[in-house]
């Protein structure tokens, strides 16, 4: 996909302030020292995950983050959306879909089983937007977490 381009600690500069309005938006409490630390390892090479610039490597217009992991159920190595972001003056332009479509596609080609993500149960827009996207929730199932 054109649109989308593996991101590199060169990126971190245009990274930066979109994480971190990622971060307003979902009220996270982090700072830019959590950002960047959070940040590097993916940029440098990390074998758990990594970050594409959506829309023009000069300019990019978004971001996603992909983290990996291995799944029993799913038969082998499953990936997790944690983070998509697009500007919001850009927003509904389809770029984050296609983000997405372009995503599943190469994670499915380089052995990737399943991709998983978190939502908002209340946001029926973000709800909307994900079905589209081919996202179904798992009937009795909850993404749980504990923060170590």
């Amino acid at each position: 996909m054109k649109s989308l381009h593996l991101a590199t600690p060169d990126d971190l500069p245009k990274l930066i302030p979109m994480v971190s309005a990622f971060h307003v938006e979902q009220q996270y409490e982090t700072d830019e020292d959590h950002v960047v630390a959070a940040l590097m390892p993916l940029l440098d090479g990390s074998p758990y995950g990594a970050i594409w610039l959506i829309g023009p490597r000069r300019s990019p217009v978004g971001y996603l983050a992909v983290t990996f992991g291995w799944s029993i159920e799913f038969g082998g190595l499953d990936a997790i959306l944690d983070e998509l972001y697009i500007r919001p003056a850009v927003r509904g332009r389809g770029m984050g879909g296609e983000a997405i479509d372009g995503i599943a596609k190469a994670l499915r080609e380089g052995g990737v089983r399943a991709l998983h993500l978190e939502a908002d149960r209340s946001d029926e827009p973000l709800k909307r937007f994900y079905k589209r996207a081919k996202f179904r929730p798992r009937e009795n199932y909850m993404f749980m977490s504990r923060v170590l």
